[in-house]
């Protein structure tokens, strides 16, 4: 419960301009110039800050600068510090993923395995190579990943921007059919896949993966507690076995294996506590699942 609270916490304090609905305007204040940890559209009408992947694009594309210490820190920051714990808790389009997952549809197992190198392929090309390497005749660069694939754009930003403002509606184009395509490909996904666009398509999400193992906060494994009994692979939603790869760069620090491992043999946190032994805590494996 406290995590979904958190969950909200983010998606409505990123979001808390609610007259830019209304208008159909874009907040241009001052906190504009500061960027949130997770997902969050900076042309969403509700904006209040930036997303850390538009603005590193932005930097990128610019031809006054080819690096952004502010930008590449504070994701650094946040990584090191948290890993994808930021998706787990604190990425809005995060929770707008789970909240179509539980609306009825056919669901594909976990076992089910589109390829995870795909945003990381995003990251690098989408990211860092086109806005930094495809200039314009003065040298400015697109910020690609924002203006040909990024959903959480489409969704949050485009389409509420055409609802309130009918003007706009005639400057649409091939550029918005192709990216109103792929929020509908993510839709889909999203309601049969859990987080789907998390977990196959995001190269925030990828970029926070790296510092999983390296990270403050962390899963911890007590092999000793362990029993093997699958319990923490089964309730995890992002197909990771906490088991043998407690920091896997896919896991986005729910905590759901923690609370399904019966033997304290998971723990997460920023820093270890001391845990019962196997001796005193487990007496025999009589209450493991099978």
């Amino acid at each position: 419960m406290t995590g979904k609270i958190v969950q909200w916490l983010s998606l409505l304090g990123s979001n808390a301009w609610w007259p830019g609905f209304v208008r159909g305007r874009i907040y241009g204040g001052v906190l504009k110039s500061v960027c949130v940890p997770g997902l969050n559209c900076y042309s969403c009408p509700g904006a209040v800050a930036s997303c850390p992947l538009g603005s590193l694009q932005a930097v990128l594309g610019s031809w006054r600068y080819s690096f952004s210490f502010y930008v590449v820190g504070l994701m650094m920051g946040f990584g090191l510090l948290f890993g994808r714990l930021v998706c787990g808790f604190l990425c809005p389009f995060g929770l707008l993923q789970e909240l179509l997952h539980r609306i009825p549809f056919f669901r594909v197992k976990n076992s089910w395995r589109w390829p995870l190198y795909v945003k990381y392929v995003l990251l690098a090309v989408f990211v860092v190579a086109l806005p930094l390497l495809a200039t314009n005749v003065v040298g400015l660069g697109d910020p690609a990943f924002c203006k040909y694939i990024c959903p959480a754009g489409t969704l949050t930003a485009g389409a509420p921007l055409l609802l309130a403002n009918p003007s706009l509606r005639d400057a649409i184009g091939w550029l918005f059919v192709l990216k109103m395509s792929i929020a509908v490909m993510t839709i889909v996904g999203c309601l049969a896949i859990y987080r789907f666009f998390c977990r196959y398509m995001c190269p925030l999400g990828a970029f926070y993966g790296l510092f999983n193992k390296i990270a403050v906060y962390r899963i911890r494994l007590e092999e000793g507690n362990c029993v093997g009994c699958g319990a923490c692979s089964r309730s995890c939603k992002m197909a990771v076995d906490p088991s043998r790869a407690p920091n896997s760069p896919e896991c986005i620090r729910c905590g759901d294996c923690v609370r399904a491992c019966r033997f304290s043999a998971l723990d997460a946190g920023f820093f270890e506590r001391k845990r019962e032994g196997r001796g005193e805590n487990l007496g025999n494996r009589e209450g493991c699942v099978e």
